[in-house]
Parts: C-alpha cells; structure tokens; sequence
C-alpha cells in the first residue's frame, strides 16, 4: 500500500439477501476487482471506523445520497438493504491489488432525511452481544424449515406457485387461485415470496388464509414494502401455529418438536389443594 495518503481511497461491496451485490467507491472515477466494478459519483462515504480488539463490537456508518445510480429510496423502503452484508476496503487507486479490509460485517438501523441515507454498520462480533439461550415453552421455538425443526418445505404437498389474481391493501391481502388441494387455513402462519415483477424477492408472513367463491385469500401480517401487482408469481408455504399437535398431525414430524407440550401451565402453578365438604 501506497504510503501516500492521496492514492488510497475506499471502496464498498454491499450484498442484499437476495443475492444482488454492488459496488460503490469514494473516488472520483470507478475502480474493479474480483469481478465487480465499484462505481463512483454515488454519494457514498463513511465516518471514521472504531475497531477493537477482543469481541467488542465494531462501530462504523455510512451515509450517501439517495439516486438511481446507487441506492435507491424505493428500494430501502422495501427493505432490501436490510442486514446487508458489506465489506468496505481501502485501496491505492493507481493498482488495486494493493488493498486492505477496513470492515466486514452487514448493514443494521437505516434512516433517511433530507434526500440522504444514514445507515449503521454492524460487524461481525455483533451477534455476540445478543442474549442467548433456551426457553423452555410448550409450543415449538424453532421456525419451520431450519435446521432445528429439520422438515423439508421443498416436498409436494406443502408449497405452492401461483399468480396472483387481485392486490387489495396496498399488497395486504392478495387474491390467488382457489389451490383445492390444500384445505383452507393450510397457509396461515406460512410464508410468501414474491417471485416476479418489480416486487421479486420481498416476502411476507401470513396472517389469515381463507377460501371464498372459487379463489384463495390470503391476509398478511403486513404488506410487502413494494406492492406486487396483478400476474406477479408468489411462493407460498404451509404454515405452522407450532403446537404438538400440528407437528405431529400436519407434517409428521414430532421426533422433532422442540417444546415441551407436557409443560404445567401457569393456572396449575398457582393451584391449592381444594376442601370440598
């Protein structure tokens, strides 16, 4: 690395979850490696890094203007940018090669004003700072599909692909086809994901799911934060209330259960013996 502080610059390689990566670059015309180019003139820039050592968490954000030549406003209103992971280097701009990491760790709290961004950067000891450990419940804590529960969504019988019929709710509540092979209520508490059109890749949780006059509607918890529109393809997966009983009964998988049907519930915690006369 240069010792000459004017040929460094910094460059970000930011990765969304759904798999798009880009580049951006402090300097003033864009730089390339590893294959991807990072492109200048984006507003980008970054406050000092804090680093320790140890497990203390690093501290860092980035600020930059909002555009359509880098991030776009639309799309962090729809959380794409969301726990983000990003990479940040510094590089002597005259070769590249010659580059160092500054920070690794993801994109955390975003917050907009005055037609800028202002995102906090969380490294990779921040999880470590979480409060971890069992509890113990009579439904299920693990979320279905992950290694913990262990069940396959992929297998027939618990997924469906479909194009969406009407949007109503800003994309709250979605109209799809009737799907009869599944019972009514088959998808409530299960996910979507939005396969196609301008919203692909943003998903939702199901609140309700419902069969009326030939057609299947589903209610979300929340609306997607871009609206699909009418043709759009979505995913959607059984859902799981994480009682024993559905384990056992809806996806045959109680060897699996993590909770503790068995439990005593607080009503029996606070019982007293009973004098009948």
């Amino acid at each position: 690395m240069s010792d000459l502080t004017t040929t460094r610059a910094r460059v970000w390689a930011l990765e969304r979850r759904d798999g798009q990566v880009m580049g951006f670059t402090d300097h003033d015309r864009d730089l390339a490696f590893d294959g991807l180019v990072f492109r200048a003139g984006t507003g980008m820039s970054a406050s000092a890094i804090v680093q320790a050592t140890g497990l203390a968490v690093d501290n860092t954000e980035a600020v930059g203007a909002l555009s359509d030549a880098g991030l776009r406003e639309a799309d962090i209103l729809a959380g794409r940018y969301d726990d983000a992971a990003l990479t940040i280097w510094e590089v002597d701009w005259r070769d590249v090669t010659w580059r160092r990491v500054l920070f690794r760790g993801s994109l955390g709290e975003i917050t907009r004003a005055g037609g800028a961004f202002r995102a906090e950067l969380r490294g990779l000891t921040e999880p470590l700072s979480k409060r971890g450990g069992r509890v113990f419940t009579a439904v299920c804590p693990a979320v279905l599909g992950d290694a913990d529960c262990g069940f396959d969504l992929a297998q027939a019988g618990f997924f469906a692909e479909v194009e969406l019929r009407v949007v109503a709710e800003a994309g709250a509540i979605l109209t799809l086809p009737e799907l009869p092979e599944f019972a009514a209520g088959w998808f409530t508490d299960g996910h979507l994901r939005i396969t196609s059109g301008a919203a692909a890749g943003l998903s939702a949780q199901v609140r309700r799911d419902e069969i009326t006059e030939g057609a299947r509607i589903l209610h979300l918890w929340a609306a997607p934060g871009a609206a699909p529109v009418v043709g759009d393809r979505v995913r959607i997966t059984a859902g799981c209330d994480k009682r024993f009983e559905t384990c056992r009964l809806k996806f045959l998988n109680q060897l699996n259960f993590r909770g503790f049907p068995h439990l005593p519930s607080d009503d029996w915690l606070i019982a007293t013996p009973r004098v009948e006369g």
